[in-house]
């Protein structure tokens, strides 16, 4: 956070009180107005936007109630907090109803307004990036990892719905790419924690030291370096949602420290004796098996089971093809805009090809080569030659596949039939004649198999025909 462009607003009757805040807060790096009387504090408020006005409850003319009011008609992303020499329970209970992001009794106690100030622009903050994901999950062009008519995302999406709007744990379990974050955030949009934050934390990128004050923070002096008390992950997500991605790569002391909160609500910070209590709704996610990692000891197993009480398996791209038309012309239509680039399409060809590549790197890989394609070819149509390397050294004309011993058949005949469907002909009657089986026995492996695109039973090839023109 750039302090020198945090705007705040001061208003207060009292003038020496009120340029004593202004001057205490300009000291911190802020840019503070101040104002003594409403009149005067609407008339700043229509030719700036600020991100917090600090007001007085009682003054002559508006009260800071009817000023909240006024400014967040216009100004809804303000935040207000309330000072008041009569801080009684019904004056902060009835500030809070209106919208105030917090209240302080008089006298003031400015180390406690200066820790406030910065509580407010840090939720201030995160809510700000959860409103720009909002907007980006509801513009249509924007590449949506969820994105699929298969069997398998429909399964997923489902399950979403039905989550969304309880508090139970999610554990979501798939590769590296296959959109388990997006999964996440769904689930927190579609619930009643919409309006407050979705925070993320990637257990595997802290360190074991660091951890704990991340999650939980920390008091000043707790540690060499904690020259200020810093609130942690949990308290940033009050009211909302904690994402832990790679929840397999937790310590041994996480896994503890993580168990104690889930079940108590409640921890305590580092180098701190107050017990906080937060509302956080837990989603956590890993390309791990964690039953796996539970079986070899290096996860808890109470654990285990207290965080997938609902869990989300993403499938990988490769056992999901007959999505990849679809997410091509998605991801082509954001790109586009987003790059102000002509239109494109892939060829036939070139589609095909991109249908048999196993793409290890799943939807985020195939996101950021159709970004790359968008940058880099003026073409309108492209062709194989415009893929990249890794796409063209896919042998185009395979008939083959490997399987690996041990597989289960199901898993083979799956692939079987894909391949078939996919390297010898689309056309349901005469691959079934190559498979030796009725058309009427393949029809019924597909929709076991999860293969059929949106549930029709259309011969034909893939929907390369729904490519923007």
């Amino acid at each position: 956070m750039d302090k020198a462009k945090v705007k705040i607003l001061v208003v207060d009757d009292e003038q020496g009180l009120c340029a004593g805040v202004q001057e205490a807060l300009r000291r911190e790096g802020y840019l503070v107005d101040a104002a003594t009387d409403s009149a005067a504090a609407l008339k700043f408020a229509r030719e700036r936007l600020y991100n917090l006005v600090i007001s007085d409850i009682k003054m002559p003319g508006l009260s800071g109630l009817d000023l909240l009011t006024q400014v967040r008609a216009h100004h809804r992303d303000t935040l207000f907090i309330l000072m008041t020499a009569y801080g009684t329970v019904e004056s902060a209970v009835e500030a809070m109803k209106q919208g105030a992001y917090d209240y302080l009794p008089k006298p003031l106690d400015m180390k406690r307004l200066r820790a406030l100030v910065q509580k407010a622009l840090e939720f201030q903050a995160v809510v700000a990036e959860n409103n720009e994901l909002r907007l980006r999950l509801q513009t249509r062009g924007e590449p949506n990892l969820l994105v699929g008519e298969s069997e398998a995302m429909r399964a997923v999406g489902r399950l979403v719905e039905e989550v969304a709007n309880s508090d139970v744990t999610v554990l979501i379990e798939g590769e590296s790419g296959t959109g388990k974050e997006i999964v996440a955030r769904s689930i927190h949009m579609l619930s009643a924690r919409r309006e407050r934050p979705f925070i993320s934390v990637n257990c595997a990128a802290l360190a074991e030291q660091l951890l704990e004050a991340e999650l939980f923070g920390h008091v000043k002096g707790a540690f060499t370096g904690a020259v200020a008390s810093k609130p942690g992950r949990f308290q940033l997500a009050d009211g909302g949602t904690l994402f832990l991605d790679e929840i397999g790569d937790l310590s041994p002391k996480g896994q503890g420290d993580l168990l104690r909160v889930l079940e108590d609500s409640a921890f305590r910070m580092v180098g701190g004796s107050e017990l906080i209590r937060v509302n956080v709704r837990v989603i956590t996610a890993t390309n791990k098996k964690l039953q796996q990692s539970v079986a070899d000891g290096k996860f808890r197993e109470d654990l285990f089971y207290r965080l997938q009480i609902v869990p989300i398996v993403m499938p990988p791209l490769r056992d999901r093809a007959e999505d990849i038309p679809l997410l091509i012309e998605r991801f082509f239509e954001h790109f586009t805009a987003k790059h102000k680039r002509r239109r494109k399409r892939l060829s036939p060809e070139a589609l095909q090809l991109c249908l048999r590549f196993p793409w290890p790197g799943n939807v985020r890989q195939l996101r950021n080569t159709i970004e790359r394609l968008v940058i880099t070819c003026r073409e309108a149509v492209l062709e194989v030659a415009h893929l990249p390397d890794f796409l063209r050294a896919c042998d185009q004309n395979t008939t083959t596949f490997t399987v690996r011993p041990g597989s289960p058949l199901a898993d083979v005949e799956k692939m079987l039939i894909r391949q078939t469907l996919t390297h010898v002909t689309s056309n349901r009657e005469e691959a079934a004649r190559a498979l030796g089986i009725s058309r009427r026995a393949l029809q019924y492996k597909l929709k076991q198999y999860g293969l059929l695109a949106g549930g029709s039973d259309v011969q034909g090839s893939p929907p390369a025909s729904h490519q923007s023109p």
